[in-house]
């Protein structure tokens, strides 16, 4: 239930608050990462992760700075989509019981993570052209394709992980 309108009349304040739910979702993939990297069993995803840290909190920056250059601060809007991605990542951790299982598991969780980031952005992209705010699009466009590359690479892993698992017969 929400208490309070955000008053959204234009596309500027909707790119706005768009980029503070954007904000947010980086800062809670941030904290969930380490739980990924600690989880994982298979080397390569833990690596994958790890770099993907690395690339978020250099999206939390980004998405800041941009924030910073509009309204002056790097203010945050709650995003519900990712409290319920991160919470099923979450528990992934915590159902599965074989280590190839919880692996392929939390690819799964991730790449769900992946393809959210991938619409956000893009949408942001777009909007930020519309609104004739290139060096916002650039930005985003640079995050953007950074998200499709760990989608990539988390498909890559798992084309080998996925055979690696028990199978019920």
């Amino acid at each position: 239930m929400k208490l309070f309108s955000a008053h959204i009349e234009d596309l500027r304040t909707l790119y706005i608050s768009n980029l503070k739910k954007a904000l947010d979702m980086e800062q809670k993939i941030a904290a969930a990462l380490p739980d990924l990297i600690e989880n994982s069993t298979d080397p390569e995803l833990s690596d994958a992760f790890s770099v993907h840290l690395d690339e978020t909190q250099g999206h939390v920056s980004t998405v800041e700075s941009i924030l910073r250059s509009h309204i002056g601060e790097a203010a945050t809007e709650t995003c519900k989509v990712i409290n319920g991605l991160t919470a099923e990542a979450s528990d992934a951790i915590k159902d599965a019981t074989d280590p190839s299982v919880r692996d392929i598991a939390l690819i799964g969780a991730a790449q769900q993570v992946e393809h959210h980031e991938i619409a956000v952005y893009g949408t942001l992209r777009r909007w930020a052209e519309i609104l004739g705010l290139d060096e916002d699009a650039a930005l985003l466009e640079s995050i953007e394709a950074e998200e499709e590359n760990a989608d990539a690479v988390l498909t890559e892993i798992a084309d080998r992980v996925n055979l690696e698992a028990p199978v019920q017969q």
